[in-house]
């Protein structure tokens, strides 16, 4: 063995060991593994820069960036009121294909940001019922095309760097359906052993908010508990405001009628619970618009003190409109307009474009001010409008009339120019990890192949499975990635397989596909840990869950799966 097939493999055994063993994030071990590649000589600068621009990272780079503005559609709402009517199977079937639909065509894990938020809001289901299997359909949806997890980009990565044509936005479909409609199958009445963990009876700080009903719609005529506001999970309907008079509590069979106040005390997730009610204008509504919600305290020296929303025209002064309000654990009484505002006070706001440049104010007036990772929605036709651009950006792509590049940059600059999104939201949500992590692991695996370490690994594997052919190859590789992703994540075992199952099929003298494929289903295929893949690891501390909830539900999931993949693969992708 030469040096640098000594120092590359000293490479990996080090980055294995401390995902394994460590808390170190991925993102500095692979940049490690880059440096000392640069550094010794064995990759050069030109080759370096060229790997953090590949064009299939900058479509993932592209695709996060998009779904900032894709969170905000009523799409997310549209899921959000699916999953909230009927029996435990059938909302976990609708919350199953609308998710994998949906992870389809953007990133998976962008899709599961969106909606635990959705699943968290559903007033049936605890959470904890839901959130898994949000999880596992996200999965399986990713793998039905190219674009549909970052793991399959990143794969296209390696697969251009060897010099292979790039895989075809359906090359994973075939197989992609049959996992997808057979882990439903099974993942819908696994579903029923997941534990009810409910977080609804925490005692949390309450916000208070206010909400109107519209005339002509739904809600008017029917009684509290028809309408399912007196249901409704961590928010609860305080008072109601009817013709100057106060109704307070507000009895299960009060009617409502056009005009009626509502005043509500609930959490941060409530404003857009309410937002999502048919029938209801939340406290501001005609201002919200997609923007991103703050938090400010209210200062001790505040000029705003001991005055009303009103009495100081706060939407005038500051730009911003205020949506809720919280005093510590204190119940507000009265309409959220008419609430005298005291030091300490916090509330939620949605800010106007020239918020920020009244920076000297904010700074007298408040003592706190943070950014929220909840947005206000988009309206019914700017939703329409961010919907229908990227699907044309989709299209485009294709049809071959623009190339996905071009179409998402130019989608991304007409959001910004239209306010739907701002350089402030992409500064903060900008995935610098995995753009660390996928330039770093391309040039490792290529360190692997042009040192030769890979083919030795690969000839080290032909000899282990000597006499179980080609396919007892790729079974091996298949399992290799499986375990790699269980053990790290799934990125990292797709960077780390990749050389060696293209290494086998050089030495089997084999179309590398069936391996890549291999590649590409194996390090998607995490369902019994929690920490190998971004989904399950979102949803683990949401829904409360233990390691023995992933193992319950993902074992028998897992192994379905990897029998329906090794099935297939030769079939659609012959040697």
């Amino acid at each position: 063995m030469g040096w640098e097939q000594g120092m590359v493999l000293a490479m990996l055994m080090v980055i294995v060991t401390c995902l394994l063993t460590t808390r170190i994030k991925p993102a500095y071990l692979f940049a490690g593994a880059a440096f000392v590649g640069f550094q010794t000589g064995m990759i050069d600068l030109p080759a370096l820069a060229g790997n953090f621009t590949n064009s299939s990272l900058l479509t993932l780079v592209l695709l996060i960036l998009a779904s900032i503005a894709l969170e905000k559609t009523r799409l997310i709402s549209w899921v959000g009121r699916q999953i909230s009517e009927g029996g435990h199977s059938s909302v976990v079937a609708k919350l199953g294909l609308s998710t994998a639909f949906l992870s389809s065509f953007t990133n998976n894990t962008a899709v599961v940001v969106s909606l635990i938020g959705a699943v968290k809001r559903n007033q049936r289901h605890a959470p904890s019922k839901l959130l898994i299997p949000l999880s596992y359909a996200a999965i399986l949806g990713g793998t039905l095309t190219l674009i549909g997890t970052s793991t399959n980009l990143i794969i296209n990565s390696f697969v251009e760097d060897v010099g292979l044509p790039s895989l075809g936005f359906f090359a994973p479909t075939g197989i992609g359906l049959a996992v997808l409609l057979i882990g439903l199958t099974i993942l819908i009445p696994l579903s029923h052993f997941l534990p009810s963990y409910d977080d609804s009876g925490q005692d949390e700080l309450p916000y208070f908010l206010e909400a109107r009903v519209e005339g002509g719609t739904p809600l008017v005529g029917k009684t509290v508990t028809e309408n399912g506001l007196r249901a409704l999970r961590r928010l609860f309907l305080a008072e109601l405001l009817r013709d100057g008079k106060t109704i307070a509590p507000v009895c299960p069979n009060t009617k409502l009628q056009a005009g009626d106040t509502l005043l509500f005390c609930g959490d941060v997730e409530s404003v857009t619970t309410l937002q999502e009610i048919n029938g209801l204008q939340l406290f501001g509504q005609h201002h919200l618009n997609g923007q991103t919600m703050m938090e400010v305290i209210v200062s001790h020296s505040a000029g705003i003190r001991g005055k009303t929303l009103k009495n100081v025209k706060f939407r005038e002064q500051f730009d911003a409109v205020v949506v809720a309000i919280r005093r510590g654990h204190e119940r507000l009484a009265g309409g959220l307009g008419n609430i005298e505002l005291h030091a300490g006070d916090t509330l939620i706001i949605v800010p106007g474009k020239s918020f920020h440049e009244k920076r000297q104010k904010l700074n007298r007036e408040f003592v706190l001010v943070n950014g929220l990772d909840s947005s206000a929605r988009l309206d019914s036709t700017k939703s329409l409008a961010v919907l229908a651009g990227f699907m044309a950006a989709i299209l485009a792509a294709l049809s071959d009339v623009l190339p996905i590049i071009k179409g998402l940059t130019a989608y991304i600059l007409l959001l910004l120019a239209t306010g739907v999104i701002s350089f402030t939201e992409l500064r903060r949500q900008f995935p610098l990890d995995i753009v660390v992590i996928v330039g770093s692991a391309l040039s490792l695996a290529q360190l692997m192949i042009s040192s030769g370490l890979s083919e030795r690994m690969g000839n080290l594997l032909m000899t282990s499975f000597n006499g179980w052919g080609m396919y007892g190859a790729l079974i091996a590789v298949y399992l290799l990635t499986l375990v790699l992703t269980e053990l790290v994540t799934n990125n990292a075992a797709a960077a780390l397989s990749f050389p060696i199952s293209y290494s086998l099929a050089m030495g089997y003298g084999a179309d590398p596909m069936p391996f890549i494929m291999a590649v590409l289903f194996g390090a998607s295929a995490s369902f019994i840990s929690p920490y190998g893949y971004q989904t399950n690891l979102l949803v683990y501390s949401v829904g409360n869950y233990k390691l023995k909830d992933y193992l319950r539900i993902g074992f028998p999931i897992s192994v379905v799966y990897s029998v329906v993949v090794l099935t297939l693969i030769p079939l659609l992708f012959p040697f």
